[in-house]
């Protein structure tokens, strides 16, 4: 297979009915490494605002399990895509993300900005690190994917295209970043996380590594200082070294996919294991079109999913 073979055959696809199968040829296939890396500093951008930070804070989860709380997070948008959105197993793992945000009382707003930063995160970092940008189909895909997570989620006001996410990504920052304790705390737990996959040794140049490649508004409210000057240029010369030798480098055969490897599960894992143990024994809720579904055949309308 050329190295642009997969390029051309999914820009012959339509990106809004095979935004699945095309999320799963750039994850696994032509970015598996840059994908991974964009989810995990989408992660970090979640933590500049106080709001999810101080929340997270005080369930210590990334403090007491940080490698699982980010497996759980992989594993569930990998559940979500898996066999398209409208397939069993999508639907499960709504119900089960659903349930296990159902004890908090998160507003629409937050929901909506972490889905943005799943978007857009990757799609910034491969444009900039990764061996080729995205070309459109591949955007408008990764968008489409964002805009059916957040139906199957039963969100309100999802943006539908690529440039929305952005938008509302850029405005939500402009007005929600700020400095608070919480999101450094949680910020350099999953920063310890991060370099834990690395040999000791090189686990505090990690840190200052991933600290290189941020902005500076998202370092001001993580609590962090600019690394200096000369580490900001290392760090994004070495990743574009990268990128030029990935390009030389054949295709990924197709009997190799990338797909995700978690730490925290190494003989594999159950839907019911992902999110905390509380959630493990709660009832399932239905989805929201579930709930509209019941009330079209009853004439009642049963309780809604919090």
């Amino acid at each position: 297979m050329g190295r642009y073979s997969r390029l051309r055959a999914i820009r012959r696809m339509d990106p809004v009915r095979d935004c699945a199968e095309i999320l799963r040829l750039v994850s696994q296939y032509e970015f598996p490494w840059d994908y991974r890396q964009g989810v995990s500093v989408a992660f970090l951008r979640d933590f500049g605002i106080p709001g999810i930070s101080v929340l997270l804070d005080r369930t210590q989860e990334f403090e007491r399990s940080g490698q699982k709380r980010y497996d759980d997070t992989v594993l569930l948008t990998y559940e979500l895509t898996a066999d398209g959105f409208e397939s069993e197993r999508a639907r499960a793992a709504a119900r089960h993300l659903n349930r296990i945000h159902s004890r908090y009382r998160i507003p629409n707003e937050d929901y909506l900005y972490v889905l943005a930063t799943t978007v857009v995160g990757p799609k910034r970092w491969i444009d900039r690190f990764g061996w080729r940008p995205l070309c459109p189909e591949e955007v408008q895909a990764l968008a489409e994917v964002g805009r059916n997570m957040g139906r199957v989620m039963g969100l309100t006001s999802v943006p539908a295209t690529y440039a929305e996410f952005e938008e509302l990504l850029e405005a939500y920052e402009a007005e929600m970043f700020a400095p608070v304790p919480a999101n450094r705390r949680v910020a350099t737990a999953t920063l310890r996380t991060m370099a834990g996959w690395y040999p000791s040794p090189l686990r505090p140049l990690v840190a200052r590594f991933v600290l290189a490649l941020l902005d500076e508004p998202l370092l001001r409210a993580l609590g962090f200082t600019p690394q200096p000057r000369p580490v900001q240029i290392l760090a994004v010369r070495a990743l574009r070294v990268r990128a030029h030798v990935v390009r030389l480098l054949p295709a990924r055969p197709g009997w190799l996919p990338s797909r995700p490897r978690p730490r925290s599960y190494p003989f594999g894992y159950r839907l019911d294991d992902l999110g905390p143990h509380w959630a493990q024994n709660r009832p399932i809720e239905p989805l929201p079109d579930e709930v509209a579904d019941a009330a079209d055949s009853s004439g009642v309308p049963p309780r809604p999913a919090p």
